[in-house]
């Protein structure tokens, strides 16, 4: 069967998304791209969301969801393979454009052969250069056509790299509410009105629930011991994620902590909480702009850690304290994340009513800071690079 061909008509849009919040991100986009570009195949690697959009995913996106320098090694020929394999179908269908959203190790590598070979390359959402690893921008300019960034300071990081660049807003910004409806959170959740919940989110990748369930929950159970009448909610990512996880709780003889697990619906777990314990990454942002106390934590691989941990240009890890410039909100990682630190923190973050009404407010600042209609002008900028207009694909 000969590969499918872009055309002026029906054009072909490859992309790969290598988690479920870049899947997220990507759903945005193609919910932009979907109403201008009604012929177009979208395909590569995806998840559920992106999914609802009509795109095709040829490999399942949990394969890509590794993180941590000896992690990824342990996986690098299956990885690999799968990027070989993606680069030489779509070398041969030549696709419009290549869109990589997040998942840099990945995508930047693919994006730099296609590109070279004369295929326009896109990547949404910058890697956090201006956090550590800053020389990877040179890379990046071999790489990528046109870079979205969903922070306005990183337009300029960009604009001097010579790198073309547009900023199109944090895409969950548009989705989370400014105000979000705690009640209908707890109701849909069977939760009591009234109860002090405690969200609780170890990752998605099976690595972190790996290096971070067990601190996690020790912590609830300490908790627990402190105040019985409180709730611990926590959702997995998918049937394979929460296997793993209650295998881990077995394991470490925590299966008498009170948990309510859940089946995704993280966003409706952290609308419903007083405070979340949240893996450092991008659903620490997410937890501020549903305006929710938290403790950011992290464990990893011994050796990946003391690695990384010496190539940061900044004293935060979170996203939150990254925009802020400060510690709005604790970041307990690697040895620090103890059970009894994680249960002190999480504490104050629970009983601190001055703290908790200034921590609100100023995520509410960031929530407006951020907000931008990302699809819209995600898919202007896609639009842009291939050539075709809104007003032409729109009639």
């Amino acid at each position: 069967m000969s590969p499918a061909v872009a055309s002026s008509d029906k054009p072909l849009i490859a992309m790969v998304a290598g988690e479920p919040s870049g899947d997220l991100l990507a759903s945005r986009m193609l919910a932009g791209l979907r109403s201008h570009l009604p012929e177009a195949h979208f395909h590569g690697i995806g998840g559920a969301r992106m999914a609802e959009h009509g795109f095709v995913s040829d490999y399942p996106m949990e394969k890509l969801s590794v993180r941590g320098v000896f992690e990824v090694l342990a996986h690098y020929r299956e990885i690999k393979g799968i990027q070989n394999r993606l680069r030489d179908q779509l070398l041969e269908e030549r696709p419009s454009v290549f869109i990589g959203v997040d998942a840099p190790d990945f995508n930047f590598g693919l994006e730099m052969q296609l590109k070279q070979a004369g295929i326009p390359t896109m990547h949404f959402i910058s890697p956090s250069i201006w956090a550590w690893r800053g020389g990877r921008i040179k890379k990046i300019a071999r790489a990528v056509s046109h870079m979205l960034v969903v922070f306005p300071f990183e337009e300029e990081i960009y604009r001097k790299a010579g790198i073309p660049v547009s900023y199109v807003g944090y895409p969950l910004a548009e989705v989370i509410p400014l105000e979000p409806d705690v009640a209908a959170a707890r109701a849909a959740l069977d939760l009591p009105a009234g109860a002090k919940v405690l969200a609780i989110l170890p990752g998605s990748r099976m690595s972190e629930l790996k290096y971070n369930t067990v601190a996690f929950i020790q912590a609830a159970k300490n908790l627990s011991q402190r105040d019985p009448s409180l709730r611990f909610v926590v959702p997995m990512a998918g049937d394979r994620q929460a296997a793993y996880f209650r295998q881990l709780l077995d394991a470490a003889g925590l299966n008498d902590v009170p948990l309510q697990i859940t089946d995704g619906r993280s966003h409706t777990v952290i609308a419903a909480a007083d405070a979340v314990l949240v893996a450092s990454g991008t659903a620490t942002l997410e937890v501020a702009l549903f305006k929710k106390p938290m403790v950011i934590a992290y464990k990893m691989m011994r050796a990946s850690w003391e690695i990384m941990r010496h190539m940061g240009y900044q004293p935060w890890v979170g996203l939150p304290n990254i925009l802020a410039r400060e510690f709005l909100v604790p970041e307990l990682l690697q040895d620090a994340a103890t059970p009894e630190a994680l249960a002190n923190a999480l504490w104050e973050q629970l009983t601190n009513q001055q703290h908790r009404t200034r921590l609100k407010q100023r995520f509410l600042d960031m929530h407006y800071s951020l907000l931008r209609d990302s699809a819209k002008e995600s898919a202007q900028a896609v639009l842009q690079l291939i050539g075709r207009t809104p007003v032409e694909a729109g009639a």
